[in-house]
């Protein structure tokens, strides 16, 4: 563990039980689209949110507990679960607008995000365009680091992507996915460790419809070359906010190294490593994700924006921020799409 900033003690909660029926998915109408939705418990407003070709079910798990001191909102993004999937906008800055409009919706005004994969990078540029809104960041895996991305996805966002998706579900295929999965698995490989929970996103794609949203997702933040959005630019306006980051030292998606990266370049950032665990720690050892999501909400005061200081920390810049990144990684950001 790298410790961030000292924590206040522990605050006194009340526990409570999270009734069966509070797991089921809700819908709310916004912008004439239906947005499916968890939301459970009573307390501090916890969002977490998925990563691509995935869904609030993810979380399914890890909503009771979080619930006995939260109210946990956990949405299906635009283009994913049984949310619409139109023929929209599909970038990181939309869909932290919808997020934002959700919450709302929910009189919501304010919530710790915790964000997983992509919903990490959506959950950093909530943060961005409403820090006011924003009282905590979780991150979790997430995108938006530095430009390495696993190579399966690099092909995915390439022309043909549909009949490739398409072509896994033909019968035969899963079996012999399933095979190679289990190779990898046996060789004990980082992309062993994730295999499973990668096919099953594939799984999750049942229609031309699913797969038409997940693709169009996937090429708004990734490209033949890697990841084209980038955070790195801005991560100093992290200053302030309580930042918590969890990775896998064996994930095979978003590599590790990005974790240490981003711990370096936000000021005050803790960091936590989940050892043996892949893309998806909050799977491999739920039981510590959870404390460790309920000691940083319990032990640190959420952020208190003002415009003044949002204005002073833009004046200043990252060059005077403390943790910036190294020149090579901001050279290597300013080739990408900062939203």
């Amino acid at each position: 563990m790298v410790e961030g900033p000292r924590r206040r003690p522990v605050r006194a909660v009340r526990l409570r039980s999270v009734a069966d029926g509070e797991l089921e998915l809700q819908y709310r109408m916004v912008h004439g689209y239906r947005r499916a939705f968890r939301m459970a418990g009573e307390g501090p407003a916890l969002v977490l949110i998925h990563g691509i070709g995935d869904s609030s079910a993810t979380w399914a798990e890890l909503i009771p507990d979080l619930a006995r001191t939260h109210t946990v909102i956990a949405p299906d993004l635009l283009g994913h679960g049984h949310s619409d999937k139109p023929r929209a906008d599909y970038s990181v800055a939309a869909y932290a607008n919808g997020v934002r409009d959700l919450l709302t919706t929910l009189g919501i005004e304010s919530a710790t995000l915790v964000g997983h994969s992509l919903g990490g990078g959506v959950a950093m540029q909530f943060a961005y365009q409403f820090p006011e809104r924003t009282e905590r960041l979780i991150l979790v895996s997430a995108g938006g680091v530095g430009r390495e991305v696993n190579p399966v996805l690099r092909l995915v966002s390439l022309p043909g992507a549909h009949l490739m998706l398409s072509a896994l579900r033909l019968p035969g295929m899963r079996s012999q996915v399933g095979l190679a999965v289990r190779l990898m698995r046996l060789l004990d490989t980082d992309l062993g460790q994730d295999a499973p929970e990668l096919v099953n996103l594939v799984d999750a794609l049942p229609d031309e419809t699913s797969r038409n949203a997940f693709i169009r997702t996937l090429r708004a933040v990734v490209d033949w070359r890697g990841q084209v959005v980038t955070m790195l630019d801005r991560c100093y306006l992290t200053e302030g906010m309580p930042t918590m980051l969890l990775w896998g030292d064996r994930d095979s998606v978003v590599p590790v190294r990005h974790a240490f990266g981003a711990h370096e370049a936000m000021p005050g950032s803790r960091l936590e490593i989940f050892e043996g665990a892949g893309h998806f720690p909050f799977h491999s050892d739920p039981a510590r994700f959870v404390s460790l999501v309920e000691e940083f909400t319990a032990t640190t005061d959420p952020a208190d924006w003002s415009r003044e200081h949002w204005r002073d920390l833009l004046v200043e810049g990252r060059d005077t921020a403390r943790g910036r990144p190294v020149e090579r990684d901001l050279r290597e950001a300013s080739e990408r799409s900062a939203t």
